[in-house]
């Protein structure tokens, strides 16, 4: 029987060797100033690169959570067949999958607010430099933040599923252990907090505008 993830396996492959491929073709047709990774960054719009980790940084987080949600979610369903005790006490669980897209919603926002249009045409001869670093600075800054929040919250979302899932399962089996096990899923939650705050230290000093 083929794994779900067979198809992952295969883009991935196929994208692996199309890239080896094509490194090949332009490493020994002397065309390897092609992969001119500062054009990448230069010419791109900063706009693009602030968006990007809006989506990723929103995407990501509701993942985790819906990814924590089924796993503690199919588990308390479950157990609930033999201890209906445990439906409403496990709801925690869900309460702290939820938690972790919210993280990444407030993320959002806080990204989204530091966008600022700006207009090269008007600026000054001495400050073309000055903004263009500014602007990249920014849009870079918004792009890490929303890498650092998503990946942390779908971890975060995870690792809460899992744990809450073993809390509804044990609590099904013995109501003492509930408590004892809440403990570890709450130090779990606490790592989609790590995140939200390192994200908002990298926008601190992001700043797009017109101004220096």
């Amino acid at each position: 029987m083929p794994s779900v993830l067979t198809p992952v396996y295969i883009v991935i492959a196929i994208s692996v060797a199309a890239f080896v491929i094509t490194s090949f073709y332009f490493n020994f047709t002397n065309q390897g100033y092609r992969y001119n990774i500062g054009w990448l960054l230069q010419d791109t719009s900063p706009f693009m690169w602030s968006n990007l980790g809006i989506g990723l940084g929103i995407s990501l987080s509701v993942v985790g959570a819906a990814w924590g949600i089924f796993t503690t979610g199919s588990s308390i369903l479950g157990g609930g067949v033999k201890a209906p005790r445990i439906r409403t006490k496990n709801l925690v669980s869900i309460i702290f999958c939820e938690a972790v897209a919210i993280y990444g919603i407030i993320m959002a926002i806080v990204i989204s607010n530091g966008e600022t249009a700006y207009h090269p045409g008007v600026w000054k001869e001495g400050e073309v430099y000055a903004l263009n670093s500014q602007n990249r600075h920014a849009g870079f800054s918004m792009f890490g933040a929303g890498l650092t929040v998503g990946f942390s919250n779908l971890f975060c979302g995870v690792c809460v599923g899992i744990v809450g899932s073993g809390a509804a399962l044990a609590d099904a089996q013995n109501s003492s252990l509930f408590v004892k096990i809440l403990i570890v899923e709450i130090f779990g939650s606490a790592i989609g907090l790590f995140g939200v705050i390192i994200s908002i230290l990298q926008v601190t000093h992001a700043k797009m505008g017109d101004k220096p």
